[in-house]
């Protein structure tokens, strides 16, 4: 069990247990764990994700209208259970909503494609938190 364990880290008991099987050392399955705890073994843990580190700066309040854009998507069904999207693209400062389209898909291009088109209505915003497909 040992080698088998030592060869194989990610192996829990029951996998070890089905190779010795294989093997032809057949064990009750409470019998095969309390063996392996008492050998010692056990399956690493995988440590989390690692998080940014530091401190984040508030970001800055937009001081004039176009300054600044801010997307999101709403979802929500129709009612035969068929699913559609909202792109909402709201100025920051004015609170203004620029653009509501609702799509059944949605793709990066049409995404896009529905910024250029707004773009051509109210211009570019300053900051470049918006940035439009090059064709």
């Amino acid at each position: 069990m040992r080698e088998i364990a030592a060869e194989r880290r990610r192996f829990g008991y029951r996998r070890i247990g089905l190779m010795l099987e294989r093997e032809g050392v057949v064990m009750n399955h409470k019998k095969l764990r309390r063996l392996y705890r008492e050998e010692g073994l056990a399956v690493k843990r995988r440590r989390g994700r690692k998080r940014a580190t530091g401190t984040r700066e508030p970001m800055p309040v937009p001081s004039g209208p176009g300054e600044r854009w801010s997307l999101d998507f709403l979802a929500d069904s129709f009612g035969d259970a068929r699913r559609f999207r909202i792109l909402a693209i709201i100025n920051d400062y004015t609170r203004e909503n620029l653009a509501l389209i609702a799509e059944t898909s949605t793709s990066g291009q049409w995404v896009a494609r529905e910024l250029d088109a707004v773009i051509c209505l109210y211009g570019k915003p300053r900051t470049s938190s918006v940035t439009t497909a090059q064709s």
